[in-house]
């Protein structure tokens, strides 16, 4: 409807197609569809084009965002580890100081 292409809503309401179904279509299935101006084709074409570029790019960025948080788990967990042999070996120096008196 922002497309000002409100003509193709009750079809594509009666095929069922959705978000998912939408960025599937080409240019056949839309004329399939009903849409018979190439001009119409091409701005949902277009359209389409620019949400999936929207959509990958998104993908990426969540891709990064896990990866940073991977590694500062991994960083995390190796600092707890080198406090934790840091403190056994100090709890084992002590130990050895009091069984030399």
């Amino acid at each position: 409807m922002s497309l000002n292409l409100e003509q193709y809503v009750s079809e594509f309401s009666a095929q069922n197609i959705n978000g998912e179904h939408l960025l599937q279509l080409d240019g056949s299935k839309l004329k399939a569809l009903g849409m018979t101006s190439s001009q119409d084709r091409a701005i949902i074409k277009k359209k389409l084009k620019e949400m999936k570029a929207s959509l990958e790019k998104a993908r990426k960025a969540q891709e990064k965002m896990e990866k940073q948080r991977e590694k500062l788990q991994k960083k995390e967990q190796e600092q707890l580890q080198r406090k934790s042999k840091k403190t056994d070996k100090s709890s084992s120096d002590a130990t050895e100081g009091t069984n030399e008196q």
